[in-house]
């Protein structure tokens, strides 16, 4: 399990601005995962074809390449990073 330990020179504690700053990472990555969670429904409705089977039709060269194909790809990527990034937060433990 990686480490992570934090040293501040002031006297200040840390431990509340660094919780606050993941809070608000998350907050943001959610936003983010709603946004593109929206414009892959958008591209489903508007091919009538869930992104799974655009996926697969995709990758078997069933359907041509076109850049809002390209586009629905790169939603569907971005969408994987920022739930990596969601989970990698949530799964942040501080120790007393």
């Amino acid at each position: 399990m990686p480490e992570l330990k934090l040293i501040s020179p002031g006297k200040r504690e840390i431990k509340p601005i660094v919780e606050a700053a993941l809070h608000n990472e998350l907050r943001l990555l959610e936003a983010g995962i709603r946004q593109t969670e929206n414009n892959l429904r958008k591209f489903e409705i508007k091919y009538n074809m869930s992104t799974d089977r655009f996926v697969s039709d995709y990758e078997n060269d069933v359907i041509g390449e076109t850049v809002e194909f390209a586009e629905w790809i790169g939603e569907l990527r971005m969408l994987e990073r920022l739930t990596d990034k969601s989970k990698a937060l949530k799964s942040i433990q501080f120790e007393n």
